[in-house]
């Protein structure tokens, strides 16, 4: 073989060699996939020296999950330092906080008194208690911070103030209305006092109420006059039993020309449960209330049943909804009740009411209300004449009823408590005026 060839043949190896090197570097190339992205971590937290010989550091850390506790004073943000010290005249300890780096120059200080022979584990509770509250202004502007919250742990009653009305809420009502011509007179008041005093474990309502009306007719033959009254009291005490469960009374007493009643008395035993924690009250509510009482009644004229006088249990299941929002509330409320001694004695009341508030304790109400009635035991047995009828001076038989109003409500009183008690509803009126 010549040099020539040789020289060529040597050329044409190192040609293919160049080529398998390139392939190979094009198909390593493109097989390679490409690392995905690292997870972000997690933000830093702020580093703390805590300076505290003889501490329990891994307590501590527990106790402080948003900062961490470095070992050197040289890699921390904040300079923590905790001395057993006198405090006034008590054994206590004060906490001193320190900023370096970019906290430079924000200091604090601040105190922890444990309580007279508490436990050692509870007083290291109670320091790192003090820690957090110190270190909590330098989290807050950390990328941590925005994780952060604070929670009180109220340990003062919201009675706890001093109130010239010792938490008693009273509502006046009165009404008057006088209309006449030459043939015609009508004459009639309404008035009401309610008082209600509320504290997280109890609740106290009570309604006092009367109503006087007279009318004169003069039929040129003859001259017809009628009149007519009710009076009334109702009470209700509610106890709370924990986050969803309340247990209370009613107590009532009624005296009605209208409805044929010298005297009622009503005492009734009740509980309620309340899907959503009592403490949401301020959003919404969804109670189920349930009672069962004895009434005792006299009635002014026989009733239709031959009864004078008669005793009898009777028992409720009611549903109510409620939501507030800023501008007011709104409530929807179904019932229904019977008597035990027969069944088909039962009635079905829905009734629904919006508040709107327009200044302090001054709202417009808008009320609706539809009964379907089939327990009517008052009714009197000789019925009513032509004129009481049109007078509407007697209850009549009757399948529903059904009543709309709108209204002002201005309550006053006590306005010191933080006390918010929805239990059993509100039980009672506040001062309306009919419009």
């Amino acid at each position: 073989m010549s040099g020539k060839d040789k020289t060529m043949k040597n050329s044409n190896v190192k040609i293919a060699a160049l080529l398998v090197a390139l392939v190979g570097s094009f198909v390593s190339t493109a097989g390679a996939q490409v690392p995905p992205p690292k997870p972000p971590g997690p933000p830093p937290v702020l580093r703390v020296f805590l300076d505290w010989p003889g501490a329990d550091m891994a307590f501590f850390r527990a106790e402080i999950p948003f900062v961490e506790l470095v070992p050197r004073l040289e890699d921390a943000q904040v300079h923590v330092v905790i001395k057993p010290e006198r405090v006034g005249d008590k054994d206590g300890f004060t906490l001193s906080f320190a900023g370096l780096r970019e906290f430079q120059g924000e200091n604090n200080a601040l105190t922890y008194i444990p309580l007279p022979l508490v436990k050692p584990e509870d007083v290291n509770k109670g320091l790192a208690g003090m820690v957090k509250i110190g270190l909590l202004r330098y989290a807050a502007k950390t990328p941590v911070g925005k994780d952060l919250s604070v929670r009180f742990l109220d340990q003062t009653k919201p009675t706890s103030v001093i109130d010239k009305w010792d938490f008693w809420v009273f509502s006046l009502s009165a009404n008057a209305f006088l209309m006449g011509e030459t043939q015609y007179k009508d004459w009639s008041t309404y008035g009401s006092v309610s008082a209600s005093r509320v504290t997280p474990e109890l609740k106290i309502r009570t309604s006092v109420y009367g109503n006087r009306e007279k009318m004169w007719f003069d039929l040129g033959d003859d001259i017809y006059e009628s009149s007519s009254h009710g009076y009334g009291f109702s009470g209700l005490i509610v106890w709370s039993l924990g986050k969803h469960w309340s247990a209370g009374a009613f107590l009532s007493v009624e005296s009605s020309t209208y409805a044929n009643l010298k005297v009622s008395v009503s005492a009734a035993p009740a509980i309620e449960f309340n899907f959503f924690p009592y403490s949401e009250s301020t959003k919404q509510q969804f109670r189920v209330l349930y009672r069962i009482g004895y009434t005792g009644t006299r009635y002014n004229e026989e009733t239709i049943f031959l009864k004078t006088s008669e005793g009898l249990l009777q028992e409720s299941l009611s549903w109510a909804y409620e939501v507030k929002r800023p501008w007011g509330s709104a409530t929807l409320q179904l019932q229904g009740s019977h008597f035990f001694h027969d069944f088909s004695k039962n009635r079905v009341e829905l009734e629904g009411e919006v508040s709107f508030r327009i200044w302090r304790g001054l709202s417009f109400e808008v009320d609706g209300n539809y009964t379907r009635i089939r327990d009517q035991l008052a009714l009197q047995r000789g019925g009513a004449t032509y004129e009481e009828v049109l007078l509407r001076q007697k209850q009549l038989a009757t399948g529903y009823d059904y009543s709309f109003s709108v209204g002002l409500n201005f309550s006053f009183g006590s306005t010191r408590s933080n006390v918010v008690n929805p239990r059993f509803g509100n039980g009672g009126r506040s001062f309306s005026i009919s419009m």
